[in-house]
């Protein structure tokens, strides 16, 4: 059958106006790049990667569009519909990527602007019923949606002042330059008053706080943002010593997406030249491209482990004690605690197995190994979400430091290599178009996991990095591009924190668990139904990323959303430009302020050809890296000016729960506690390798990794045949915050002890009778604890449970299905 290439038209925008692309009507196409259904196709000369051109073939195109898994081409049928998906030549998919044919015109999508029927009726003011299962929302026109909202904000404003509005929106909604709704949200919020914002993140919280104190600012940075590269340690490094693995799934992600999948290929080169032993609780947290050797340690157990090869390094004359004199400050005070001679317990590889179940002998081995080479330590996001997270992090730097390579190419401490995709490209990310925010007059902040002790607490204080946060009224939030019910831990918790609330207004896609507890939900395009300019952190292109058909439905893009509500508030968001013309605006004023690469193209030059490659910088020598050549002219920040393993700051602070050298402090809950009579299995609560977080759960790929319809939860044989279960068998999974029901899957990839869950599954709590959530979301078992009063991030996961065969009638699952809609009629009719 003979293909047809037609050029094809990116059509208006959602407000009307045309978008950048080229018009059916319009040759705009002087020398096109046409790509067949099946990827055949000349490419654009002198431009490297796939042109961005529209092709139809057997009434369907390709388009390329973005997402944070990745750049690919969307399959688009002639009305709209999203029939398939496809890798670049040359490029891997995410299978994240699997989830957006079946999510595009999902049931679930939210249609139109909807209100909830009990706020509808009785006006805003706390509500126990939010987001109770069964809950009504009516349907309603935009104009009245947004009257309601704007009216809504400014008497908050009015009556409790501008830190009673929150400003949330933390989650990965969008990756696009303009259409991303933190920044769109943020700006939104300062124009018409500020808000309280949220600092911090949940993947790195622990650390972010920490590291300053330990390296200073600088220092600190340069560990996430000019790392160790993988080229680095493949022709630097004899021995990769990772804590907690380097998992594949990890690397496809990057916020902002990347052009090309590239994380896999860098660390698969450095396989051939360098040794890779993975301490983990999992066999499969170590690509098997790195063919690493593996080394089991029970979860939450990793810095005593790190202890012990501190004392083997001291005991048996292996420590740099050069490097620890010049370099570091507080070595003498760990020595002492390592040996015993503080605290009365020596840390031995002897200690460390009983706490840790890692074999004495195997860790008195790996601390020579590590002291004959040049070795890095790594220390992946993961391990800092669990009670204490800071320890593993401080444990590494400590451990990096007695061996002395902090600073050596291919040396000392990285934490993150295996945690994103972006980490270990080599390169310096580029200066991007953006899209500003403004200036935000509330001064007020919360660590983003502690939202629901802002909600609970108003006027109460809450310790943070050494000083004490105000925790002010707050009466409104505002949530766009994020889903704090899969992010937040004890769902039951946060529910009722959001029940305090006078309103809460969610911008959304689909009826995720949070637009149901939402107030108000405004409808949004998604980000195949908009066009947006595209870059991932050390990417090499910034990619025009074409929408593949128009919004569903009454959706609207943001910008619109915003710009007619500031409009009704007396401000300007959108500055009279549609978002054709904004993405044309911060594209220009990048290039007009010198950011672009030389010669960069005009807007409309770029767009035709679909993207335009960055200059993105080899590292230069990284803060370590000097520090290391001269620590008397290049000192690092920290108040000695060396790394600091006994932190004068955190002494002065003075923390109940944190010393300022790396210690081990047994968990609240933990295996050998006596919680474990009960709570006799420890589970590990990690990212999902077929979703990013909880986006697009209803998806394909999602669902194809489901057990009876539920969220998998992996035992190891032992544990499974000790309660008589096999993989389908569906579990009563259970801790002392919740409960839900998982299908088994049965895996030797685990020690025993140990089970494991994929965060991200979306919260049904509708039959409480039987489970707090009978699809899966693990954080109805995680406890809402802070890691430390430093750091106040969160600690979701690791927690101990109970698993129980369920043999009883397993309810539906609902958490895909939208509430119950009604059509807009007068208030007595209702």
């Amino acid at each position: 059958m003979s293909t047809d290439f037609v050029r094809i038209a990116v059509g208006p925008t959602v407000d009307g106006s045309e978008g950048p692309g080229p018009r059916a009507d319009v040759d705009a196409f002087p020398s096109p790049c046409l790509i067949a259904a099946d990827g055949s196709g000349p490419s654009r000369a002198g431009r490297s990667g796939l042109g961005s051109t529209v092709v139809n073939t057997q009434r369907r195109r390709l388009v390329e569009t973005s997402a944070h898994w990745g750049s690919y081409l969307a399959e688009v049928s002639d009305d709209g519909e999203v029939v398939g998906v496809r890798p670049h030549e040359g490029d891997e998919l995410s299978p994240a990527t699997g989830n957006v044919a079946a999510a595009h015109r999902h049931p679930s999508r939210v249609a139109r602007p909807a209100v909830r029927r009990a706020w509808l009726e009785h006006g805003p003011g706390p509500d126990e019923g939010r987001g109770a299962p069964g809950s009504e929302y009516v349907e309603v026109g935009w104009d009245e949606a947004l009257d309601l909202v704007a009216t809504e904000l400014a008497r908050v404003r009015r009556e409790h002042g501008d830190d009673a509005v929150f400003g949330g929106s933390y989650g990965w909604g969008s990756a696009g330059r303009l259409h991303h709704a933190q920044s769109q949200v943020h700006r939104f919020l300062n124009l018409t008053g500020g808000y309280v914002r949220s600092v911090a993140d949940y993947s790195r919280g622990a650390s972010q706080v920490l590291l300053p104190h330990l390296v200073g600012a600088a220092a600190a940075a340069d560990v996430r943002t000019r790392p160790v590269s993988w080229a680095q340690i493949a022709e630097h490094t004899d021995l990769l010593v990772t804590f907690g693995g380097v998992r594949r799934s990890n690397g496809w992600v990057v916020p902002g997406g990347q052009s090309r999948h590239e994380n896999g290929a860098l660390a698969g080169g450095a396989a051939g030249s360098t040794r890779v032993v993975s301490l983990s609780a999992q066999r499969d947290d170590a690509m098997a491209d790195l063919a690493a050797e593996w080394v089991g340690v029970m979860p939450g157990t990793d810095t005593a482990v790190m202890l012990a090869l501190v004392h083997v390094l001291v005991v048996d004359g292996l420590a740099d004690e050069e490097f620890l004199a010049r370099w570091t400050v507080g070595a003498d005070r760990v020595r002492a605690y390592v040996l015993g001679e503080s605290d009365g317990v020596a840390k031995t590889p002897e200690w460390a197995e009983g706490v840790s179940r890692t074999p004495a002998e195997r860790i008195r081995r790996l601390a020579h190994e590590m002291a004959a080479g040049r070795t890095l330590i790594n220390v992946v996001y993961a391990l800092q979400r669990g009670e204490r997270g800071e320890q593993p992090v401080f444990a590494a730097l400590t451990l990096a430091a007695f061996l002395g390579q902090v600073g050596l190419p291919g040396g000392g401490f990285a934490h993150g290599l295996g945690s994103m995709g972006d980490y270990g490209s080599g390169r310096v990310s580029a200066p991007l178009p953006t899209f500003r925010q403004g200036a935000n007059p509330v001064p007020d902040l919360i660590p983003c996991a502690r939202i629901a002790d802002l909600l609970l607490s108003p006027g109460g204080e809450l310790a943070f990095d050494g000083s004490t946060l105000r925790l002010p009224d707050v009466r409104l939030a505002w949530w766009a591009g994020g889903n704090p019910f899969h992010h937040h831990q004890d769902l039951v918790r946060l529910r009722g924190a959001f029940a305090r609330l006078d309103t809460l207004v969610v911008h959304e896609t689909h009826w995720t668990p949070t637009a149901k507890h939402a107030d108000v939900v405004l409808p949004v395009a998604s980000s195949l139904e908009r066009d947006d300019l595209v870059a991932g952190n050390a990417d090499r292109r910034l990619r025009a990323s074409r929408r593949v058909s128009a919004p569903y439905a009454d959706a609207r893009e943001e910008l619109w959303i915003f710009g007619r509500l500031a409009e009704r508030l007396g401000v300007s968001h959108d500055d009279g430009l549609s978002s054709s013309a904004w993405l044309e605006r911060i594209y220009e004023e990048w290039r007009a302020a010198g950011a672009a690469p030389p010669g960069a193209p005009a807007f409309a030059e770029f767009w035709r050809d679909g993207g335009l490659d960055l200059v993105a910088p080899a590292y230069d020598d990284p803060v370590f890296t000097a520090f290391r050549a001269d620590p008397e002219a290049h000192p690092l920040d920290t108040a000695s000016g060396r790394i600091e393993l006994w932190s004068s700051s955190i002494e002065a602070a003075a923390l109940p729960d944190l010393a300022p050298h790396a210690e081990w402090r047994e968990p609240r809950r933990w295996w050998g506690s006596p919680d474990a009579a009960e709570w006799d299995l420890h589970l590990l609560c990690n990212q999902p390798s077929h979703r990013l977080h909880s986006q697009l759960d209803m998806g394909e790929a999602s669902g194809s990794t489901k057990v009876a319809g539920r969220e998998p939860i992996r035992l190891h044989p032992d544990d499974a045949a000790a309660r008589g279960l096999a993989t389908g068998d569906v579990v009563r999974v259970t801790s002392p915050t919740g409960s839900l029901l998982a299908g088994v899957v049965v895996s030797d990839a685990l020690l025993p002890g140990v089970a494991q869950m994929h965060t991200g599954a979306w919260w049904d709590p509708s039959a409480p009778e039987i489970a707090t959530c009978v699809h899966g979301n693990v954080n109805v078992l995680t406890p809402d604890e802070p890691t430390s009063s430093l750091t106040q991030a969160t600690s979701g996961a690791h927690v101990l449970v109970r698993v129980e065969r369920y043999d009883g009638v397993l309810p539906p699952v609902r958490a895909h299905e939208p509430p119950p809609l009604l059509p807009r009629r007068s208030a007595t009719q209702l």
